[in-house]
């Protein structure tokens, strides 16, 4: 390999780099902007976050505080998780304008609609943890908590702590989002020609098997979380399988329109 095949090769790979840092710096600045308007609003957000609280308790119960640094760091988680859910449609963009000039145009075309789709199934799964599953499931547990006792009698009165509380609502919502992302894939999946409807089809049981499992692991130890995720990942997995049907029916035909022009 001669000096200019070295110059020639190294030219490219510096490009790429110069073009990596500054898609990072995007992204990093991007969710560093979030994650301080995020901060700034945390105390909105969080009395947002606590209204499915009362409606679970369906009574003016407070939340309580045992660390003395426990309302800071629950600030801090809600910059967190905001500053990373505000940002990630820049984050997403950006990593999409770093690998689309070495895709093809039809690729370029096929994977914008999942930029996309990515985000709203993410906030279908947050809505039902938010409008859903919290008041239905706190209601359950403070009923719970009511009717046990020494003496069958008096109740466990429960205090929870805003920070575990709060722990529990981004654990939710953060799976039920990712786990949403089920459709997504598996239509990514069909679209490059990994699955095929025939695939998803004769692997519906397993399917079953496995969103049960899924739900049993990922959901707190209830049956009312793991019903909430198990019943709507499988209607998902059915949209999941139309939609790679619809997507294999549209390839034919796009095939045998080319067979019929001359």
């Amino acid at each position: 390999m001669t000096k200019e095949d070295i110059d020639a090769s190294e030219a490219p790979l510096m490009d790429h780099l110069i073009e990596l840092r500054t898609r990072l710096m995007w992204s990093v600045g991007g969710f560093m902007v979030a994650f301080l308007t995020s901060f700034f609003f945390s105390t909105e957000i969080l009395h947002f976050l606590i209204l499915p609280f009362k409606w679970g308790t369906g009574a003016d119960v407070s939340l309580i505080s045992i660390k003395l640094l426990g309302v800071f760091l629950v600030k801090l988680k809600i910059a967190m998780f905001g500053g990373m859910f505000i940002a990630f449609p820049l984050i997403a963009t950006q990593m999409y304008r770093f690998v689309a000039p070495g895709l093809y145009k039809h690729e370029r075309q096929a994977l914008a609609p999942y930029l996309v789709a990515t985000p709203v199934f993410f906030l279908l799964g947050a809505a039902l943890v938010y409008f859903m599953l919290l008041p239905v499931a706190i209601k359950f547990f403070y009923s719970l908590a009511a009717g046990t006792g020494t003496d069958g009698k008096n109740g466990i009165q429960l205090m929870p702590d805003i920070e575990a509380y709060l722990d529990f609502v981004m654990t939710l919502m953060l799976a039920f989002g990712l786990t949403f992302q089920l459709p997504v894939v598996l239509t990514l999946l069909g679209h490059i020609g990994v699955v095929t409807h025939e695939q998803l089809t004769k692997g519906r049981r397993f399917a079953i098997v496995g969103v049960c499992a899924l739900a049993a692991v990922i959901t707190p130890p209830d049956p009312i979380s793991m019903l909430a995720m198990a019943v709507p990942l499988g209607m998902l997995y059915e949209i999941a399988v139309l939609s790679v049907w619809f997507l294999e029916r549209r390839r034919k035909k796009a095939a045998a329109a080319k067979e019929l022009v001359p």
